[in-house]
């Protein structure tokens, strides 16, 4: 039986990733740490099915004992501080948490079995303020957050741990991805529940920064479906992760305020304070190669993943 070890397990990609991997009769094993609000809900229905070990990327020895005691065959990092505007207010500890623990596990597995393989989620805001669309990784880094930044601090490391070290470590660059398990902080999310909730007379408008900005979206469990096919190669490398397609906000408000025979213009505001620092430039990934090595061809993107949160996000909103 194949083992995996999942850091960051709790989250929308690692209770997704667990979930499959379950399916797929796995021994899982999760990493989480504490938190004060508590942080299982994601898991609460499969945590029975798994192993759990407490921890904190900010603590090396959690790390260690998790890799040491769990075994595993594979590893997935799905623990970072994952929110670009908290990035900007917690410099220290974004860098910390999604870049240097990168280099701490790869370490490990370096002192206790170099034959895990590893892969580190990275992330398309690297990109930043790019020049060329669609980018594919060879594409430069320009970031434009201290979350970017310390995302190619991990991309960097695990290139570092692959060529230096030979580890089996793979990089997947991964473009935004959703469901319904990601909050109002996120656009997409805030676009759909928002259109649900003023239909429904539970909201009266809904405040946006810029709407023409063209985004690539998923559906999160194909994506991290496409980390687990990652793993099966036999030589680690680098991907992109992303639908190679790009839909601007204005399209999705046109599509969740339309399918509920509303006018997005009726509702929504521009709001500045959502104008974020520094220059993007058209985040669109190049999936080529990761569909050529692996038969990823992402299904719900655009419009239907507009449609598939509206109609998921009704049944919660609404319950």
């Amino acid at each position: 039986m194949k083992k995996a070890l999942i850091f960051g397990v709790t989250g929308q990609d690692g209770s997704y990733l667990a979930e499959q991997l379950l399916e797929k009769n796995y021994e899982v094993h999760g990493f989480y740490r504490r938190s004060a609000t508590g942080n299982t809900d994601f898991i609460d229905h499969i945590k029975n099915d798994m192993i759990l070990h407490r921890g904190d990327l900010a603590d090396v020895t959690s790390i260690y004992k998790a890799i040491s005691s769990s075994k595993p065959h594979e590893i997935y990092n799905e623990a970072d501080q994952d929110h670009v505007d908290w990035s900007y207010h917690s410099i220290g500890y974004s860098c910390d948490i999604t870049g240097k623990a990168v280099g701490d596990i790869l370490e490990v597995i370096r002192q206790v079995d170099t034959d895990i393989k590893f892969i580190q989620p990275v992330s398309s805001h690297m990109f930043g303020n790019v020049d060329t669309s669609p980018q594919d990784t060879s594409t430069p880094f320009r970031p434009q957050s201290p979350y970017a930044a310390a995302k190619v601090l991990a991309f960097t490391l695990v290139r570092y741990f692959r060529d230096v070290h030979g580890l089996n470590a793979s990089s997947a660059i991964m473009y935004n991805h959703t469901s319904t398990k990601k909050n109002d902080d996120y656009a997409i999310n805030k676009i759909v529940n928002s259109a649900i909730r003023i239909k429904n007379g539970l909201q009266d408008k809904l405040d946006l920064g810029p709407i023409d900005v063209e985004v690539d979206y998923g559906y999160a469990p194909e994506y991290v479906d496409a980390l687990w096919r990652i793993q099966q190669l036999d030589k680690s490398d680098d991907y992109i992760i992303a639908s190679g397609k790009t839909i601007t906000l204005r399209n999705i408000l046109e599509v969740a305020f339309g399918d509920l025979g509303l006018n997005y213009e009726d509702y929504v505001t521009y709001n500045k304070d959502f104008i974020r620092p520094g220059k993007m430039g058209v985040l669109r990934g190049d999936i080529t190669k990761t569909r050529n090595d692996t038969d990823f061809n992402p299904k719900i993107i655009g419009e239907e993943l507009v449609r598939k949160l509206m109609e998921e996000s009704s049944k919660k909103i609404l319950s």
